[in-house]
């Protein structure tokens, strides 16, 4: 599935998303498998859906000064468990976290 608001059409395998975020996902958990992964920057961070069961984020530090918040304002705070972390380099953590419901 890609989400996209410039591709009209996508190859191979793939399949580009015709409705919103919640709709195609909503449909993708109805199909049988293991689950959805995304992989996406801050545009596909969907909280405010409560879409998102697990996180899983590369940590790699460079000081900007500025950027787009990865995620949105929340009016809750989000419970998160830390189930994993691995350092991959002297620079990247991948840190894994699940929701607590």
């Amino acid at each position: 599935m890609v989400f996209s608001r410039t591709l009209n059409s996508v190859a191979g395998n793939a399949r580009l998303a015709t409705d919103d975020l919640a709709t195609e996902v909503g449909r993708l958990r109805r199909q049988p498998g293991e689950g959805v992964v995304s992989l996406g920057g801050a545009g596909l961070a969907a909280i405010a859906e409560d879409l998102i069961d697990e996180y899983r984020q590369f940590v790699n530090p460079i000081i900007l000064g500025n950027g787009t918040p990865y995620f949105p304002p929340l009016a809750q705070p989000l419970d998160l468990r830390l189930t994993e972390s691995r350092i991959l380099s002297s620079r990247v953590v991948y840190l894994r976290y699940q929701r607590m419901r």
